[in-house]
C-alpha cells in the first residue's frame, strides 16, 4: 500500500504540474508516515545525498555561465562561430550550434545555454529572415550538446552518485558531443539548402582572425577547466572555482564588461540556482532510498532479465526507458531515481559503468527538447514569443538526428570509452 501512496502521489504531482522537487517530498513524506518511519529520517537522507563534495561543483560552474553571460563572454564565442561557418548556407543556425558547442563546453548546464545563446540568436535569425520555429528548434536542440561536453553537471551528479571518476565521465562525453554538434550541422545545412534560408557572405580571414582574438580569453577558459582535470592539478569542484574566478577576471578587466558592483547579485542569483538543484538532489535521495528498500530497482532488473538477457536488447530497453522518462521528469531527479537501478542492469549483460553513464544521460539530454517537459523548449519557445506546438514540430529532425547518435554512442562502446581510456588510462 505505501508503495501505491508513493508512486500514486509522485505521478500526481507531475501531472498537475507541481515542481518535481516538491513533487518527490511529498510522495516520500507520506510513505514514511504510512509505513510509520520516523519523519527525521528525511532530513538525514536529504544531507546524505547532498554531501557529497564533487556536487559542490556545481555552483562553480553555474556562477561561471553566469559570469560569461554579463562579462561579454557569450558574444565573443558567438562572433567567432559566426565567422567560421556564418557563410555557409543556413549559416547563423550552424553558427548557433557551434557557439552552444563552445559555450557549453565551459557552463555544463542545457537551460543556462539555451537561456543565453538563444536571447542572442534567435531575434537574430529572425531578424535576418529566418523561420522563428525553426530558430527556436536549432537553439534549443544544440543546448543539448553542453552538457555533454566536458564539463558537465550530470554527469557531475552521476560521478556522485557511482563513483565512476567525473575527469572520466567528462572525457568520455567529448566525442558524443562532438558528433551530436556535428550531426545537427548537417541537419540545419539540409534543411536551409531545401528551405533557401539566408547566409551572409565570406568576411574573409581577416574577421576570423579578429574574432578568434576577440575570443581567446573565452576559449582559454576551456583548456584551463580541461587540463585542471585531466593533469591532476585540481579536483571538478576546484575547477568550478577557478573558472569562477576566471570569468570575473576576464568580464571586469579584460573585456570590462561586467562592473564590479554587479558581481554580488550574480553569485546571489547562482546561489539561488543551486540551491534549487542541490534541493532537488535531497528529496531525489530521500526517494532513491525509499526504492531500494523497498527493493524495486531489483524487481526492475529481474523483470527485464526474465524476459530477455540479449545485451542488445537490454541496451534498447535501457534506452527507451530513458527517453521516455526524460519527457516527463527532470534530469538530475531521473538521474538520481534510476541511474543506480539501471547501471545493476546494465552491468548484468556486460555493459561497462562508464559507458552506460555515458549514454544514460545523453538520452536524458534529449528529454530537455522533448515535451511536455522539455525545459530547454519551454525557454526557447519563449525568447522566439511563440505557442510549443511549432517548435515542436520544427525540432523533430533534430530529435531524430540525435536519437540516431545516441544508438551509435549505446552500441559503439568505444565512442564513450576510448579517450578516458587512453587520457586516464
Amino acid at each position: 500500500m505505501e508503495v501505491t501512496v508513493l508512486f500514486s502521489l509522485f505521478v500526481g504531482g507531475l501531472v498537475i504540474g507541481l515542481p518535481v522537487a516538491i513533487t518527490l517530498g511529498v510522495a516520500s513524506l507520506a510513505y514514511l508516515t504510512l509505513a510509520g518511519i520516523p519523519a527525521v529520517v528525511m532530513p538525514q537522507k536529504m544531507y546524505a545525498g547532498m554531501d557529497v563534495f564533487v556536487l559542490l561543483s556545481i555552483p562553480g560552474f553555474i556562477l561561471a555561465g553566469n559570469l560569461m553571460n554579463l562579462g561579454g563572454i557569450t558574444q565573443r564565442i558567438i562572433r567567432f562561430a559566426n565567422a567560421l561557418v556564418g557563410w555557409i548556407k543556413g549559416g547563423l543556425g550552424l553558427t548557433n550550434i557551434a557557439a552552444s558547442m563552445l559555450f557549453g563546453g565551459i557552463t555544463g548546464t542545457a537551460v543556462a545555454d539555451a537561456a543565453s545563446i538563444g536571447g542572442v540568436m534567435i531575434p537574430g535569425m529572425k531578424k535576418a529572415g529566418y523561420p522563428a520555429a525553426f530558430s527556436a528548434a536549432v537553439t534549443a536542440a544544440s543546448s543539448t550538446v553542453g552538457p555533454i561536453i566536458p564539463p558537465s553537471v550530470p554527469m557531475i551528479i552521476v560521478g556522485a552518485l557511482s563513483g565512476i571518476s567525473v575527469g572520466k565521465m567528462f572525457l568520455a562525453g567529448a566525442i558524443p558531443g562532438i558528433l551530436m554538434g556535428l550531426a545537427m550541422m548537417v541537419t540545419t545545412y539540409i534543411i536551409a539548402r531545401r528551405r533557401n534560408f539566408p547566409h551572409q557572405p565570406w568576411q574573409g580571414f581577416g574577421e576570423v582572425g579578429r574574432a578568434f582574438a576577440g575570443a581567446i580569453w573565452a576559449l582559454a577558459m576551456t583548456f584551463l577547466i580541461i587540463y585542471g582535470l585531466l593533469s591532476g592539478l585540481a579536483t571538478p569542484t576546484e575547477t568550478a572555482v577557478i573558472a569562477s574566478v576566471y570569468a570575473m577576471i576576464v568580464g571586469c578587466f579584460i573585456y570590462r564588461e561586467l562592473p564590479l558592483r554587479q558581481v554580488p547579485k550574480v553569485v546571489i542569483d547562482s546561489a539561488v540556482s543551486s540551491a534549487g538543484i542541490l534541493v532537488l538532489v535531497g528529496f531525489a535521495n530521500v526517494f532513491g532510498w525509499i526504492l531500494v528498500s523497498e527493493q524495486i530497482p531489483q524487481a526492475i532488473a529481474d523483470g527485464v532479465l526474465s524476459f530477455t538477457d540479449n545485451k542488445i536488447l537490454v541496451i534498447l530497453i535501457i534506452n527507451l526507458l530513458l527517453l521516455f522518462v526524460g519527457m516527463f521528469m527532470e534530469t538530475i531527479a531521473a538521474l538520481i531515481i534510476l541511474f543506480v537501478p539501471l547501471l545493476s542492469l546494465a552491468e548484468a549483460v556486460g555493459v561497462e559503468p562508464l559507458h552506460f553513464a555515458t549514454f544514460a544521460v545523453l538520452n536524458l539530454m534529449i528529454g530537455l527538447t522533448t515535451p511536455p517537459v522539455g525545459v530547454c523548449l519551454f525557454v526557447c519557445a519563449g525568447i522566439a514569443r511563440l505557442p510549443l506546438a511549432p517548435v515542436v514540430v520544427a525540432i523533430l529532425p533534430f530529435l531524430l538526428t540525435n536519437i540516431c547518435v545516441l544508438l551509435a554512442v549505446s552500441y559503439v562502446p568505444a565512442l564513450a570509452t576510448w579517450l578516458p581510456s587512453v587520457m586516464m588510462p
